[in-house]
């Protein structure tokens, strides 16, 4: 399975702080924000990974990941010279996905939860039994959003982009796991009233088709859209509160790799090292010395 992270967009929301830096590397808490959506990626097995960034901002991603093998990873790059909508992302990757299932998720998302990485490859093996996954989160203001609607047995009715008035509460995260017919879906997308490719029609082409699965995130999880500042500090607050309580470190992508068997010894080592003054740094240093298991 390949992986996108789709980071392009100019994060206006965000102005002044996205004026001069991506949104997707600034900060939450101790770590950039796209080492999350990439954690939660990488918890799900997948270890070919697309950046999809603006023009303007790819030189600080690759100074970041470089190659990704200090990740564990294989990382390519791809520029979306204009934001025109989710479903971009699969038209842009296609040559990157070529003949493989496909998770797409974006970089400003956060996921957490206990039973993550159960759900993550529970998705990934729908992908390759030919079924897309979408995840649903319960939000107070639904209009937002892309929702489904739901049945009594979590089975998918609907899909709606940011409707008027919704017939759920249920917004549909930041997160698709699609099989291979995905590329052709996106080829044959529109552009909506809103002037975008919606990946929502991509979604509802799967429900057409019966080869839809919703998977609802209850009261054990955290999703963050850290899209306006509120959620920023929301998602900061709640990560380092998190961090404290464990006594661990959330969406790190070392420790994720070496534990997969993707970062030798020495490599973990060597990025330990390299961090050392921090606590980051020293949280791998204790990863390295108690081992993969």
């Amino acid at each position: 399975m390949k992986g996108i992270i789709l980071a392009g967009g100019s994060g206006t929301r965000l102005y002044p702080i996205t004026e001069g830096i991506s949104k997707q590397l600034v900060p939450i808490y101790d770590k950039p924000m796209i080492f999350y959506p990439l954690s939660t990626l990488m918890l799900a097995g997948i270890q070919d990974i697309l950046l999809i960034t603006t023009e303007e901002d790819q030189p600080g991603f690759k100074r970041l990941f470089g190659d990704g093998s200090k990740f564990g990873l294989h990382l390519d790059y791809v520029v979306q010279k204009k934001p025109e909508g989710l479903a971009q992302a699969f038209t842009l990757g296609k040559d990157f996905i070529r003949t493989d299932t496909c998770a797409m998720i974006l970089g400003d998302n956060i996921f957490y939860g206990n039973d993550l990485v159960k759900k993550l490859k529970e998705a990934r093996k729908n992908a390759e039994e030919g079924y897309a996954t979408i995840f649903g989160y319960q939000v107070k203001d639904p209009e937002r959003f892309g929702i489904m609607e739901v049945d009594g047995n979590h089975n998918v009715l609907s899909v709606e982009e940011k409707p008027k008035v919704p017939k759920s509460d249920f917004a549909i995260t930041g997160l698709y796991f699609y099989d291979n017919s995905v590329i052709d879906k996106a080829l044959k997308v529109k552009k909506s009233a809103r002037g975008e490719y919606e990946i929502t029609d991509i979604t509802r082409m799967f429900l057409e088709e019966h080869r839809l699965k919703a998977d609802l995130l209850g009261g054990g999880y955290a999703w963050f859209d850290t899209g306006l500042t509120d959620s920023l500090l929301d998602a900061s607050n709640t990560i380092k509160t998190l961090q404290n309580l464990r006594a661990s470190i959330i969406s790190c992508p070392e420790q994720i790799a070496y534990k997969n068997g993707w970062l030798t010894d020495e490599q973990l080592l060597a990025r330990a090292k390299q961090l050392e003054k921090n606590d980051y740094g020293k949280y791998l240093m204790k990863t390295y010395q108690q081992g993969r298991h």
